[in-house]
């Protein structure tokens, strides 16, 4: 029997899987203590697409509200995701704008890191655990990006994973598994050859509930090694995200395992995130079927309802399942490019291109000539030559090859954004001048959010002193609420 530890997912994965990354800091903070209080090893709390979303879409200050949220939790690890050679974008970012982001995180009080390359780039992982080590000592998961493919052997995950352990600066090896799609036979083949890769070091896995094994695929997980899991808060759990904290502590104890979590606090901050995301019209308690489908495309769930909203502007929802026969077959095109961002949105986009054009890589977005052109790294296999004529043949092609990803040093891009404030220069480099002043304009962040709070709902309350029936319904975008008049 073994202890197992927990690593929360609710306020990083949770709400980028159901919630696209639109989790405002007000929304968590009432619970984010009692997280803290817990008893998880790591709290995976934030990643370069918030800095993006949280200005661009809900006018919050990035930095403010992380501040907050740190604040909030002083007990526990606080984790940060990294892609090793981009941020925010799904292009390429600068080295040294990559190694200030792992700076600035770890002055905001992030002691954590998980970093990967879907092409396993691991030069650069090691650059940024480096960087990371030498700003606060923070703890580095070298992550294992798994993937179904005829190039996606045992043998070449253990490769990379011994690399990655070897290195001092790498504390844990991370198996994550994007599409849940591990099942039992090929777990029992690799996780013992990790561990043993791992040279002592812990093994975490991470896997996304999709096609609902995710629970299951830990279980054996453990008995082959694993010694940490990524869960998340029931609310925010399953479907695209990860299983349930809540039923993987029992799942342990019935296998006879043991945990240090505090089962009492699991309610109070599950109610809290319900609320929540019903309050806010977001997805929460989440279940998958299991569609055998998903295994030849393996798209992460985050994607599907990108997917959705781009076939409807085009009135196309009916080419759904034509769509997702495109997205294995540009990914074998592709040489099996891992379904990880920002590969995963370059294979997508393009399939969706193929089909709403009615014409096979007759438009190609610039990043996929950069991947095709060796930008982002080696692809783990040859792009198809065909694919990769008519990649190289297309309309843009000349003038993205004309122009591969620069190197400016830190005192260059200082001077390119006009701003010596570290913070600052990231804002900038990221996010259009236009989102980052309304975000301003639009004040401090909100410590709560305001379930019922508003202007509206205030003229609501105000209109039911004077209503002639006892109820008044309420929707939008934001929240659903019914007021009842008492007496």
């Amino acid at each position: 029997m073994a202890h197992i530890e927990f690593l929360d997912e609710t306020m990083r994965d949770g709400q980028q899987s159901l919630w696209g990354l639109r989790m405002r800091a007000g929304m968590a903070l009432p619970v984010s203590p009692l997280i803290d209080k817990t008893g998880f090893s790591t709290i995976d709390l934030t990643g370069g697409g918030m800095l993006d979303v949280l200005t661009r879409y809900c006018q919050e200050n990035y930095w403010e509200g992380l501040d907050l949220l740190v604040e909030s939790m002083p007990n526990t690890p606080l984790r940060a995701g990294l892609r090793a050679n981009a941020n925010v974008t799904f292009g390429i970012t600068p080295p040294a704008l990559m190694d200030l982001w792992v700076k600035r995180l770890c002055a905001h009080g992030i002691r954590s890191f998980w970093i990967y390359d879907v092409l396993f780039g691991i030069e650069n992982m090691l650059r940024l655990a480096r960087v990371a080590k030498e700003a606060n000592g923070a703890a580095v998961a070298g992550a294992i990006m798994f993937a179904l493919s005829p190039v996606h052997t045992d043998e070449f995950f253990v490769s990379n994973a011994r690399k990655l352990a070897e290195s001092p600066d790498i504390d844990s090896i991370l198996l994550y598994d994007t599409a849940g799609v591990l099942e039992k036979d090929r777990i029992e083949q690799l996780v013992p050859a990790l561990v043993k890769a791992a040279v002592g070091k812990p093994l975490e896995f991470h896997s996304n509930n999709l096609l609902g094994l995710s629970a299951k695929a830990y279980l054996d997980a453990i008995d082959c090694g694993v010694t940490v899991i990524h869960t998340a808060s029931r609310p925010m759990a399953n479907g695209p995200s990860v299983p349930s904290t809540e039923i993987m502590a029992r799942n342990i104890q019935l296998r006879g395992h043991t945990h240090s979590l505090d089962e009492s606090l699991f309610e109070p901050v599950a109610t809290h995130f319900r609320d929540v995301g019903k309050a806010a019209g977001f997805l929460v308690d989440q279940y998958a079927e299991y569609d055998e489908f998903s295994i030849q495309h393996q798209i992460p769930g985050g994607m599907m309802g990108t997917f959705k909203a781009q076939l409807a502007m085009h009135k196309m929802m009916d080419k759904l399942p034509e769509v997702l026969d495109e997205v294995a077959a540009v990914r074998r095109d592709l040489g099996y490019p891992g379904m990880a961002t920002p590969f995963s949105q370059l294979v997508g986009i393009q399939a969706v291109l193929n089909v709403v054009t009615g014409k096979r890589y007759g438009t190609i977005p610039d990043e996929v000539i950069q991947y095709a052109a060796g930008f982002y790294g080696d692809t783990v296999a040859p792009v198809d030559p065909a694919v990769l004529d008519r990649i190289m043949t297309s309309a843009r092609a000349e003038e993205v090859l004309a122009n591969p990803p620069k190197a400016p040093s830190i005192e260059e891009l200082k001077k390119q954004y006009g701003t010596d404030d570290e913070d600052e220069l990231l804002y900038r480099a990221f996010v259009p001048q236009a989102d980052i002043e309304k975000m301003r304009a639009a004040g401090p962040v909100r410590r709560d959010y305001p379930m019922l709070s508003s202007p509206e709902l205030d003229q609501v309350r105000k209109l039911m002193q004077i209503a002639t029936i006892p109820v008044v319904e309420m929707k939008s975008a934001e929240f659903s609420v019914s007021l009842r008049r008492e007496g």
